[in-house]
């Protein structure tokens, strides 16, 4: 992990455990900065860097009431909140058609309510602040293409990046709102999604940059985000997909190479 060299703030990570949201935390601690992670259950190991180790605190984000408490505690044991990061989120796979209404209502509720909700009370604080605040929405490829299996979730993302425009709006100056939305990352779950290391690398081969991002690349990239470096990006999304998907027509289409096409009226 690369170290940096902004003066410590007080950043709060939800779902900051494991996956995309320990990256995250860990690019903070190596900054230096005072890190509290967030998640239903404590984990094995906390994300720690250079000797920092982050600070857990249980939080079910879904809860309104829980969420308040959370930035209440922070505050009161740091003095201030300089950077929130709503990572906490994700869907199982399910069939839009058959999925039940509960299914989808609790999908919306961890993934857009929550995390406004989160900026809510964030807000709240860094506004009282001199330096203000930071607010980074983590979304996904799945809110600006098609997302089947995940229908909900990928609306929810959707809704998201119109939050963060929106916000942005309403809390500024004091308070900067971004997204940082990542495309197809490996973590510890990958094997749920893609399969063995054959599956993993063959979607992989699919992506221009020739393989899936690892957590770092999105850490790096909220990290950044979150900086005195990107203090005019406020209201827009960041997208980290690799260069994309290659556009399935062109695998389907029959073309043939210019050698085997000839001109009208020649041999």
């Amino acid at each position: 992990m690369q170290e940096h060299n902004n003066a410590a703030r007080v950043v709060l990570v939800t779902g900051g455990t494991k996956g995309i949201g320990r990256g995250i935390a860990q690019a903070f601690l190596a900054g230096g900065d005072r890190v509290v992670v967030c998640a239903r259950q404590p984990p094995a190991d906390l994300p720690e860097c250079g000797g920092r180790v982050a600070e857990f605190v249980a939080c079910d984000v879904r809860e309104a009431e829980a969420v308040k408490a959370l930035v209440a505690g922070i505050v009161e044991r740091h003095g201030r909140l300089d950077v929130l990061v709503n990572n906490a989120g994700g869907s199982p796979a399910a069939d839009a058609a058959t999925a039940s209404p509960r299914f989808h209502e609790g999908v919306i509720r961890l993934n857009l309510l929550s995390p406004f909700n989160l900026a809510q009370a964030a807000n709240a604080q860094m506004q009282r602040q001199d330096a203000g605040g930071v607010i980074v929405f983590i979304g996904s490829i799945s809110g600006l293409r098609p997302s089947p299996g995940t229908a909900a979730y990928g609306a929810a993302k959707a809704g998201v990046l119109s939050l963060v425009s929106s916000l942005a709006v309403e809390w500024a100056p004091k308070v900067r709102v971004v997204a940082v939305s990542p495309g197809l990352v490996r973590t510890e779950q990958s094997q749920l999604h893609y399969g063995d290391e054959a599956g993993i690398a063959a979607v992989g081969a699919t992506i221009p940059a020739g393989r899936m991002a690892e957590p770092r690349d999105i850490a790096d990239a909220v990290y950044w985000v979150a900086s005195p470096a990107a203090a005019y990006m406020s209201g827009t999304n960041l997208l980290l997909h690799g260069g994309g998907e290659r556009p399935a027509f062109l695998g389907a289409a029959q073309t043939k190479t210019p050698k085997e096409t000839k001109e009208p009226g020649r041999g």
